[in-house]
């Protein structure tokens, strides 16, 4: 799951088509250069319930000179499965080349340099433009005002209850977590993260492997929380399991009394940390992500020292700001023990992650209404569409990846590239291309580290079989100039 639960990718319905767009619309989106200096962008604003901006370019008056594409500079080459690279351009005119220094930031430290493609004039169709994907992608404001009503009607109605019904869950908090609520959510509003905060006080965490990110959770001498001992197990420690099953229970019997919408509880997957709901939105569902989150006032433990490097991007007073927040735990299952007792609670930073990407500028105004524009977001949301659409064509081989590994390469990108400059909203495509990049180096390298907790590897070398493959059909795309963004599943 994005952020909270690490959900894995849901299965889709089919993207819901772009509205018919106007010649003049399409001529504005055509003019935008991949150096050009458009206007647009969508805002690292507050997490609300309103549709995220779209991010796009001004069209200007009068029809300038044809200028190229702006997927022209993505890399062409040998198409993977031994495919040839498309012909050179015959046009007589020299395409223009970048400069030299912007060249050079398109591969960073440790990053893997894609081939450059000879630029060509679009064929008959047209090439695709990513900016007109990203439009493609963005939520309608009507599907998002829906959505969003019936989501807070079913949680509002069930927090409620809960608080009444039970001692145990009295206290408990909502915060939205994930995509939608971090301005990135794709297609459709058909998907939420709500976190039921529970806060706690003096607890003992023990780690129960070396990954850094899994704990054994146990009360300290006379807990003030003394209705949570019921949930204790035979060794003394919070079950994460039987606290999952009572908030199951209570939503189970309470969705049954919501008044004008059809609310369901899908069934317990093992050892997932959410109750998913699913909400009745002909001709549609809407899935909502309930994640049981304790709020622990406790130091931030020592596998995060390292980690959330973010002092050349956002600085090093705003790094201090996240870690004196408080500790979130979620109720995951760790499946690397032997025996799944359902004990075990997972480090959560899905209040970070929103802060970051809805605030994702290293200065103050990037991306604010009078601001300058950045495509990081943009990045972000191509990425996400790539994996979404490769896992539906491929759900067997591709059934270890989801969104969180997309978030997690997009926050290592802003470290490597700190500078609101690095993502110029004119340069989505040469953005885009560094952003696979880095991506296609953790893929063959079976190496992608916890953000927060650099000794996780999110990647193990275990599935090394599924990470080439992903590797082969991302080269493909890229070569290819994506054909998968023209498809549906």
């Amino acid at each position: 799951m994005d952020g909270a639960g690490d959900r894995g990718e849901r299965g889709r319905r089919g993207v819901r088509p772009a509205a018919s767009r106007g010649r003049g619309a399409a001529r504005g989106a055509a003019r935008s250069s991949s150096r050009g200096r458009g206007a647009g962008g969508s805002p690292g604003g507050a997490a609300t319930l309103g549709a995220p901006r779209r991010e796009g370019s001004t069209a200007r008056r009068g029809r300038p000179a044809r200028r190229p594409s702006v997927v022209r500079s993505l890399p062409a080459g040998p198409a993977a499965g031994g495919g040839e690279a498309p012909p050179a351009p015959r046009s007589g005119a020299p395409a223009a080349r970048a400069p030299a220094a912007r060249r050079r930031a398109a591969v960073a430290d440790g990053a893997v340099a894609a081939p450059v493609a000879a630029r060509r004039p679009p064929s008959a169709a047209g090439a695709l433009r990513l900016r007109e994907v990203l439009s493609r992608l963005s939520l309608g404001r009507q599907d998002v005002s829906e959505a969003s009503g019936l989501v807070n009607q079913v949680v509002s109605h069930l927090i409620q209850a809960i608080r009444s019904q039970e001692d145990s869950f009295s206290s408990i908090e909502r915060l939205g977590a994930g995509s939608y609520y971090e301005h990135v959510k794709i297609s459709e509003p058909n998907e939420f993260d709500i976190m039921l905060v529970m806060p706690v006080t003096r607890l003992q965490l023990d780690e129960c492997d070396d990954t850094g990110a899994y704990y054994y959770v146990t009360f300290k001498r006379n807990p003030k929380e003394k209705y949570l001992l019921k949930f204790l197990d035979e060794d003394g420690k919070l079950s994460a399991f039987k606290m999952l099953q009572a908030l199951r229970e209570i939503i189970k019997r309470e969705v049954k009394h919501i008044k004008n919408v059809e609310v369901t509880v899908k069934r317990r997957k093992r050892g997932s940390p959410a109750i998913t709901l699913q909400i009745k939105n002909p001709p549609a569902e809407i899935s909502v992500d309930i994640i049981l989150t304790l709020k622990v006032q406790h130091s931030w433990p020592p596998s995060t020292q390292d980690g959330l490097k973010i002092e050349q991007w956002l600085g090093r007073k705003v790094r201090g700001e996240f870690r004196n927040k408080s500790l979130y735990l979620v109720a995951k299952q760790n499946k690397r023990e032997k025996v799944l007792r359902g004990n075990t609670w997972r480090l959560s930073f899905s209040h970070i992650e929103k802060a970051m990407i809805n605030n994702h500028g290293s200065s103050k105004t990037c991306c604010e209404s009078d601001g300058p524009k950045c495509c990081r977001k943009g990045c972000l949301k191509l990425l996400k569409y790539l994996l979404e659409q490769l896992k539906m064509k491929y759900p067997k081989e591709l059934d270890k990846f989801c969104s969180y590994h997309v978030k997690t390469v997009f926050f290592h990108s802003c470290v490597m590239w700190p500078n609101d400059t690095d993502w110029h909203l004119g340069d989505l495509d040469h953005c885009f291309q560094k952003y696979l990049g880095y991506f296609l180096e953790c893929l063959q390298k079976s190496q992608l580290p916890h953000f927060f907790i650099p000794q996780y590897n999110l990647l193990s070398l275990e599935d090394k079989a599924s990470s080439d493959f992903l590797s082969r059909q991302i080269n493909y795309e890229l070569n290819n100039r994506f054909p998968i963004f023209q498809e549906r599943y």
